[in-house]
């Protein structure tokens, strides 16, 4: 799958997300299943991103979303893990558990092997803007990915693709 995020490189949209959210005072938090935590690596490997980057959930364990999250364990029963109403519960997770003006969330599968029925490279991410008083969208967006390639192209591929939502959602958001 072809897309400005994977063409355009993980860093930059990091280093633009810091910069648009820094320039607006705003927040970020990430909620992470599939990605164990690269969504937060490649956010905070960019300098200055203490000011806007809250922290981050690595909810890899399917109890820990309803836990760590607070994803309604009925989704999880009646959908799986992996499913756009996860992600959305997920981003909006982050948002309020840890107090960010925006939660991007990540969840799927890297494979090799299918879980849940789905084949490797079925991912969701989300970004939630819900806590901007002034949100233009005051909603959460949903993706669905289908990648291909090995376990860590998969996980590389989702950072990619949900920094580049985030991006997007952000420079939406006024």
């Amino acid at each position: 799958m072809s897309s400005p995020a994977s063409v355009r490189g993980s860093r930059e949209t990091a280093a633009d997300v810091i910069a648009l959210l820094t320039a607006r005072q705003q927040t970020v938090a990430a909620a992470e299943s599939l990605t164990g935590g690269l969504v937060a690596a490649a956010l905070t490997d960019i300098p200055g991103a203490s000011a806007v980057f809250r922290g981050g959930i690595v909810a890899y364990a399917t109890d820990l979303k309803a836990v760590l999250l607070g994803v309604d364990r009925a989704v999880l029963d009646a959908c799986g893990a992996v499913s756009p109403d996860v992600a959305a519960a997920m981003a909006q997770g982050a948002c309020s558990r840890l107090g960010a003006t925006f939660g991007v969330a990540t969840t799927g599968v890297a494979g090799p092997d299918p879980a849940e029925g789905k084949p490797a490279g079925t991912v969701y991410i989300a970004v939630s803007a819900g806590h901007l008083a002034t949100s233009a969208r005051r909603g959460t967006q949903v993706r669905r990915l289908a990648l291909a390639g090995s376990r860590d192209r998969i996980r590389r591929g989702t950072v990619a693709e949900a920094l580049a939502l985030l991006l997007e959602t952000a420079r939406e958001e006024t």
